[in-house]
C-alpha cells in the first residue's frame, strides 16, 4: 500500500468595521508554489529551520501560479500567531493568522486583492499564495483585515 502526502492550503480574509461587524469574507483554496513544496521538504530534514509564519498583503490581480516567489503588489506584511488543528489526523493542519489594522502604520484607503504565506519579514520564500476579489478597507475609519491560512498535510 502507497501513502500518499500532499499540501492542501486554504484561506479565509474577513473585514471588519471598528464595531467588529464583518463587512466582507472570503473563504477560498489556495496555490501551494513551487519554492514553498522545496522549502517544506528542507523542514522536514532540517536543511531549512525558518517556518513559514509571516502573511502578506497586497493588491496584485493576476491569478496565482506555482511559479509565483512574490505577491504582485505587496501592500502590508506582519508575523502571525500560530497554531495547529486537527483535520482528518490530529495536528495535520498548521494554522497561521494576522490582523492587519491602522495600529501597524496602514492609512487612507487601501484595495486589498492578494495575500501570500512567507518565512521572512521581507523577501523570503513564499509558501502559498491567493487572489480575490478586490476589497477596500479604509483603515482612517477603523477598518480591519484578517487573514487566516490553514495548510493541512495529508
Amino acid at each position: 500500500m502507497k501513502a500518499k502526502v500532499g499540501l492542501k492550503g486554504e484561506i479565509e480574509v474577513i473585514v471588519r468595521d471598528k464595531h467588529g461587524k464583518i463587512k466582507h469574507r472570503i473563504k477560498k483554496r489556495n496555490i501551494i508554489t513551487n519554492v514553498g513544496k522545496a522549502q517544506v521538504a528542507g523542514l522536514i530534514n532540517g536543511i531549512v529551520t525558518t517556518p513559514f509564519t509571516y502573511i502578506a498583503i497586497g493588491s496584485g490581480t493576476t491569478a496565482p501560479s506555482e511559479t509565483d516567489t512574490a505577491l504582485e503588489a505587496e501592500i502590508a506584511r506582519k508575523a502571525g500567531s500560530t497554531s495547529r488543528e486537527t483535520t482528518n489526523v490530529t495536528n495535520d493542519t498548521a494554522v497561521v493568522e494576522a490582523t492587519f489594522s491602522s495600529a501597524d502604520g496602514l492609512t487612507g484607503t487601501s484595495n486589498v486583492s492578494e495575500a501570500g504565506l512567507f518565512d521572512a519579514s521581507t523577501g523570503g520564500n513564499m509558501l502559498a499564495r491567493q487572489t480575490f476579489t478586490t476589497i477596500t478597507i479604509n483603515w482612517d475609519a477603523g477598518d480591519t483585515l484578517t487573514v487566516t491560512w490553514k495548510i493541512t498535510v495529508s
